[in-house]
């Protein structure tokens, strides 16, 4: 597989699976553990310190050393501020990846225009796929921006873990107009027929049902139909639950009365 710029990438990295304990043992043989994972959540106690005094915390933080702003990034993956932007957007380039990881998040939660061009970089050549993965659903909350093509590219070609989060962040992206709807469901149906990892397919299926409202009704059509086919010949359950999941949300009589069908004739327990 090659990177956006057609270089080999690292085929320890391609091979990675979903599982997150594998994409944390690949993270942790790089920075030997995750320091976020070592941050007190319970030191923010909400009865005595109230979300105010929590960003007055994080943004002293962030202007500290890497210990501290870690901290502070914690408090901003959590906490809005317009504040803290000036202090994150630079911490995108970190050389540690836990920082660059925890910015990305931080400015998910904290959208900045400033950031769109430095996350749409990280999410195209960044070689830390914990990085991506958060790139690929920090994006997801810059549907405004030009985001709809990286996340498809995204998740044409990583590893599973970031197809997973641009494929929830695609419904995000193209929820904005039926044009951007109909390129990001087309992308979604394609990859819900030839992903072989199940939680892609099913995370293809929820931002398919998240889509169906801002589409026309030609792609509707389609969604139904393939989710109809999903449901019944997928090899995985839980994809095929998911299928029937979002099948019953959609609001067609015709397609209530085909899965009433498929019940009555034993094809649906």
């Amino acid at each position: 597989m090659n990177d956006a710029q057609g270089h080999p990438v690292d085929e320890g990295l391609a091979s990675l699976a979903i599982d997150p304990d594998l994409l944390a043992r690949e993270l942790e043989a790089e920075l030997v553990g995750d320091p976020l994972d070592e941050i007190d959540l319970e030191g923010f106690d909400s009865d005595a310190l109230n979300v105010a005094k929590e960003c007055e915390l994080g943004l002293h933080w962030l202007k500290q050393g890497h210990e501290e702003r870690l901290q502070g990034l914690r408090v901003f993956c959590e906490h809005r501020d317009p504040r803290a932007l000036p202090l994150l957007v630079p911490l995108l380039q970190e050389p540690c990846p836990v920082e660059r990881m925890s910015a990305v998040y931080a400015l998910g939660r904290n959208p900045c225009p400033r950031a769109v061009k430095i996350l749409l970089k990280l999410l195209r050549t960044d070689s830390n796929a914990y990085v991506r993965k958060a790139t690929a659903w920090s994006l997801g909350n810059y549907s405004d921006a030009p985001v709809l093509k990286p996340l498809i590219h995204s998740l044409q070609n990583d590893v599973a873990a970031v197809r997973l989060w641009a494929s929830g962040s695609l419904a995000e992206a193209g929820a904005n107009s039926p044009k951007k709807a109909s390129i990001a469901a087309n992308q979604l149906l394609t990859s819900l027929e030839i992903d072989n990892e199940p939680l892609v397919r099913s995370n293809c299926i929820w931002a398919l049902g998240r889509l169906y409202e801002s589409l026309e009704t030609l792609p509707r059509d389609q969604i139904e139909e393939t989710l109809l086919n999903v449901l019944l010949n997928d090899s995985e359950p839980s994809v095929r639950y998911e299928a029937r999941t979002a099948l019953e949300q959609i609001d067609n009589p015709p397609l209530e009365q085909r899965l009433k069908r498929l019940r009555d004739q034993g094809y649906l327990a």
